[in-house]
């Protein structure tokens, strides 16, 4: 069966705690060469069927009306899992 995967992120004004605490371990474990990370949700919408445009569409209507806070948070990504 087919997956979509949904991606949703902090919007940039938000606090991310968690990512600043990932961020500030970083350097500690060797990792310079990133210099910011932001924490995310990760959905995967399992499909009986074919994912058809209707499908997918109706999955971006879900994660911007359920999946995602819309005062906090954005869709960042919906897409078929390869």
């Amino acid at each position: 069966m087919p997956t979509i995967v949904v991606d949703v992120m902090p919007k940039p004004a938000v606090l991310d705690p968690q990512g600043k605490a990932i961020d500030a371990r970083l350097p500690e474990l060797g990792f310079r060469e990133f210099s910011q990370v932001r924490q995310g949700k990760r959905f995967e919408l399992t499909v009986e069927g074919e994912v058809t445009a209707d499908v997918l569409d109706r999955a971006k209507t879900l994660a911007a009306e359920l999946l995602a806070n819309p005062s906090t948070e954005y869709v960042a990504n919906v897409e078929v899992a390869k």
